[in-house]
């Protein structure tokens, strides 16, 4: 090595010729301010620009836009959603009101959704069900998303043993069925939580949610973040190698600090995908569960004790399940569509 490069040196101490000639080059090079004048409006005409720049939100928001399907499943899901919320409101009949001599009536103008063996208006129960399976999908994927965010990114963060016992975890709570278990947790905690909102000091808020609502909560939130949990963590993973977390360390953040301010923010496309496909799965699991006898308790009205009602008269009055089941249907696909769309309006790798 040192002979070569002895070799390249020439008697006056240069590289070689063509860093001679370079360096003359350079020294001889006279640079004219003139070359450095602003272009005209006429040059500038001529310069194609492909895609203006934009925002990532902002051109998520312009892509998501063009997808017709998720804009129609997103008014559908805002229609719905009114409905649920003013429905109730605008209706004469309260969802636990028994009008005597109008049982089992058809719909009508004076009961758009007919009645049901009590005299019930089917509508407003139908709107008060729809108000409880959305409020059940937005709050479990609130409380799916905060643990799964919190495990996954510790989880991913700190690697090595912390992470092979953390995703062996997830690997057990995988390997289980979930709807037994869910069955089961149900059934073994509807006495104790039935004895808590019996006590003086539980709160009012809780008791108006009744044993069925927060035992469904309780175990949305049990079982459901691992999917979350996995793919915060393969984010994390991915993301814990980048140059910003090294300066963020330099500058001696905490790992607290580099988690919550860093890290997470740079997965929000993903987690807000993820939250919004756990919602009709909490949907359908409420309505399951509702179905089976272990859901809202009565006489509070849920999509899914309708249909278990509805299915006794079935041949007789279809129109009692008809109206439940459709609401459910249509509430779940079109925040599957919908979902769909934003997922590839927020991966940047779709755009086009």
């Amino acid at each position: 090595m040192r002979q070569q490069f002895a070799a390249k040196k020439g008697r006056n101490g240069n590289y070689g010729n063509g860093e001679t000639k370079m360096s003359d080059m350079i020294k001889s090079e006279i640079l004219d301010n003139k070359l450095f004048s602003p272009a005209s409006d006429s040059e500038k005409a001529t310069v194609e620009v492909m895609r203006p720049s934009v925002g990532y939100w902002k051109d998520a928001w312009r892509r998501l836009k063009a997808n017709k399907v998720a804009m129609g499943s997103l008014i559908v899901i805002l229609l719905v959603v009114l409905a649920a919320i003013i429905g109730p409101m605008l209706s004469p009949y309260a969802y636990d009101q028994i009008n005597k001599g109008s049982e089992n009536l058809p719909p009508s103008a004076q009961h758009i959704f007919g009645t049901d063996s009590l005299g019930r208006d089917l509508f407003t129960r139908t709107m008060i069900g729809a108000r409880i399976s959305l409020s059940v999908g937005v709050v479990a994927a609130i409380m799916i998303s905060i643990i799964g965010i919190l495990y996954g990114a510790i989880s991913g963060y700190f690697g090595g043993w912390v992470d092979i016992v953390m995703m062996r975890i997830i690997d057990i709570v995988y390997s289980v069925p979930t709807i037994l278990i869910v069955i089961l947790l149900q059934v073994a905690l509807k006495t104790p939580i039935d004895n808590f909102l019996n006590s003086a000091s539980a709160p009012q808020f809780l008791k108006n949610l009744g044993v069925g609502l927060i035992s469904i909560f309780f175990v949305l939130a049990l079982l459901y973040w691992v999917d979350m949990a996995r793919i915060v963590r393969g984010q994390i993973l991915a993301l814990k190698e980048q140059e910003f977390v090294l300066a963020a360390k330099v500058l001696g953040a905490g790992n607290r600090r580099i988690i919550l301010k860093h890290l997470v923010p740079n997965c929000i496309g993903q987690i807000i995908v993820v939250a919004t496909l756990k919602i009709p799965e909490a949907i359908f699991v409420e309505s399951f569960l509702s179905f089976i006898g272990l859901g809202v308790s009565i006489p509070m009205a849920s999509l899914g004790s309708l249909s278990q009602t509805a299915l006794k008269g079935i041949y007789s009055y279809p129109y009692m399940l008809f109206f439940p089941a459709a609401t459910i249907s249509i509430i779940i696909l079109s925040i599957n569509l919908f979902g769909d769309g934003l997922r590839d309006a927020l991966d940047p790798r779709m755009k086009k």
